[in-house]
């Protein structure tokens, strides 16, 4: 019973915190009306792709929990990089700041990828878990990147 309510309240943190800076930031969308890189997605594939990804982050760290190897790093980075990510939109279509937010989202990657490191010494499948969050947010970077460019 207590694994159970870990993984529920694992993975509805970044789920329901994901939630809820969409809808403070979805009165600031912009991104239809944006000049947009090659390859681009819809603007309603972001909310489809974002809800999964956040559901595998915290799938990956509800195996760490449930297995007893969390320790205060792994708690730290995972945490920052979901801070770090949820400033991320505001950023970008709240404050507008384009080129803050190309710097921000390196960052972030890095973070998911130091991320992964500390995981995959605890348990290989919660690393492997974050593998598409680290893809997807590379391909945001260069569409961060590739807006910023074309909008100036």
């Amino acid at each position: 019973m207590k694994n159970k309510w870990l993984w529920i309240k694992n993975i509805l943190v970044p789920v329901l915190l994901g939630g809820i800076i969409g809808i403070i930031v979805s009165q600031f969308m912009d991104y239809n009306s944006l000049e947009k890189p090659p390859l681009s997605p819809p603007g309603f594939l972001f909310g489809i792709v974002w809800t999964a990804l956040y559901i595998l982050m915290g799938v990956s760290y509800s195996i760490l929990d449930i297995n007893n190897v969390l320790d205060d790093k792994a708690k730290k980075i995972y945490y920052l990089q979901l801070i770090v990510n949820l400033i991320w939109p505001i950023i970008f279509f709240v404050l507008k700041w384009r080129l803050v937010s190309c710097i921000w989202i390196i960052v972030l990657v890095l973070l998911i990828i130091y991320m992964i490191v500390i995981f995959y010494k605890k348990n290989k499948i919660s690393a492997y878990i974050q593998i598409p969050y680290l893809l997807w947010t590379i391909f945001a970077t260069y569409l961060n990147i590739g807006i910023y460019l074309l909008n100036r």
